[in-house]
């Protein structure tokens, strides 16, 4: 009997933990200020226009990044505009795991994004939470 290949995910979670309280890393990757130092996916700068924070180094031009209100929950979902005018949904979690945390991020896998490319983002968002682990481990 032949099978059919199952179809890719539709969404990966990709995770890391970080050896600091969920609290420390919550108020430090929620902060739009810090995302040049750890979330490459979004540029090289970031700078907040009106009430609007706009990269303009990213890699995928000029986007717009609305982010979470500010909460009690490790909540960090933000959406990101493209050039294009699609918004992409980001899910992203602080979860305080003992005296450390686990930082989750749910990569969606937009329509027409090639199996290549779903993995080449899924590897850019692992070594952005890597980043991010060494960056707030280390501070």
């Amino acid at each position: 009997m032949e099978t059919t290949p199952s179809p890719a995910p539709a969404s990966r979670h990709i995770s890391t933990h970080i050896d600091r309280p969920a609290k420390t890393v919550y108020d430090y990757a929620s902060a739009p200020s810090h995302l040049p130092e750890w979330a490459h996916g979004l540029g090289n700068s970031i700078e907040k226009v009106g009430e609007r924070w706009i990269a303009d180094s990213s890699p995928l031009g000029r986007v717009v990044v609305a982010f979470a209100l500010e909460n009690e929950f490790g909540v960090l979902d933000h959406e990101v505009t493209l050039p294009s005018g699609e918004t992409v949904y980001n899910p992203l979690r602080v979860i305080a795991d003992g005296a450390g945390c686990e930082v989750v991020f749910t990569l969606r896998r937009r329509p027409g994004v090639s199996d290549e490319e779903f993995q080449s983002d899924a590897d850019a968002v692992s070594a952005d939470l890597a980043t991010l682990k060494q960056v707030v481990e280390q501070a």
